[in-house]
């Protein structure tokens, strides 16, 4: 909060002070005191006590007047946003949302929420690129096209769900969305990280064929197999039935499959058994997937009389109907 004229509210605070000060002298000098009641007799006295409450008017009125001062020395905050002036890349992750990834062997974390969190960082370490999801499970669906609006990208990835999309590994058909929502990108990067735990076992488009396309399109592709391998400990709960599945499988998968979809779309495949190594194949990504962000910032100035002047001028019209009410038969 700053002043346009923050001498005026100087000169309105000395202005106070100095009634505060001068005032019981001024009462004193203009006033004549005449006792009332009979001579000899006890003198006359209101019937209730006012001296605190003539007090806490006056502070009522001097600091009614003080906000005008405030409001008339022109309140106001500056609101600055950042803007960025070229464009960054437009990256898709196609997230593996199958009841699998619910494994624990990410450390202390699912493969799923792994996963979650790993986005989420690189996202918010990129603020310059678009980012957009698609889930795959049985099926596979967009769930947000690439995006600057972090918020956004944040809350979908947030409320997405193990299951959701059924149970099955539709990866063709994620790699296939990824490369429809694409292709018509003018970012001078465009990328698809898929990320998943299994192979391809669903949907009408094989991988190999949808990451072909991804290539064509001038896509970068980045493939991380996630799992430990043998068996692992799963906690999920079914977003249909609402029943929990406790237990153990076999998480075992054919890193060879996601390695040649990687090869077909001219990618890398990364194969991250712990969660150290999956940390280090998304510091990989961006080590290598390099954008530029040039930035810039508006500043917006906001106007902040408007509540000095209400509470200024309620405070004194506060003061001013108990001076009435109250003690109008007195004063």
């Amino acid at each position: 909060m700053s002043f346009e004229l923050p001498l005026l509210l100087a000169l309105g605070a000395l202005v106070i002070i100095l009634a505060l000060v001068l005032s019981p002298y001024m009462k004193d000098a203009l006033s004549l005191r005449i006792p009332l009641g009979p001579p000899g007799g006890v003198p006359f006295a209101p019937p209730l006590k006012i001296g605190f409450l003539i007090t806490a008017l006056r502070f009522l009125e001097f600091g009614g007047v003080f906000l005008l001062f405030a409001a008339a020395a022109g309140p106001f905050s500056l609101s600055a946003r950042q803007v960025w002036l070229n464009r960054g890349a437009d990256i898709i992750f196609v997230l593996d949302v199958s009841p699998s990834m619910a494994a624990l062997d990410m450390g202390n974390r699912s493969r799923f929420n792994a996963a979650r969190h790993l986005v989420y960082a690189f996202a918010a370490n990129r603020p310059s690129d678009a980012a957009g999801l698609v889930a795959v499970g049985k099926s596979a669906a967009l769930l947000l096209p690439p995006t600057v609006d972090r918020g956004a990208f944040f809350d979908r990835l947030e409320s997405l769900r193990l299951g959701e999309l059924g149970d099955g590994t539709a990866l063709g058909m994620g790699l296939g969305a990824a490369a429809l929502h694409i292709k018509d990108s003018q970012a001078p990067r465009r990328i698809v990280v898929l990320i998943t735990d299994g192979e391809n076992n669903a949907g009408a488009v094989h991988p190999e064929t949808a990451a072909e396309v991804l290539a064509g399109l001038g896509a970068s592709l980045w493939v991380i197999g996630v799992g430990s391998g043998g068996e692992a400990l799963i906690d999920y709960e079914d977003p249909v039935t609402g029943s929990r599945r406790v237990g153990t499988f076999d998480s075992r998968f054919d890193h060879e499959s996601l390695r040649a979809v990687a090869r077909a779309g001219g990618g890398v495949y990364i194969p991250a058994l712990s969660a150290d190594a999956f940390a280090l194949a998304f510091s990989r990504i961006d080590e290598k997937e390099i954008t530029v962000g040039r930035a810039g910032t508006i500043t917006k100035t906001i106007d902040r009389k408007a509540p000095f002047l209400i509470a200024g001028a309620l405070l004194i019209l506060a003061a001013r109907c108990i001076r009435r009410r109250v003690l109008g038969s007195f004063l």
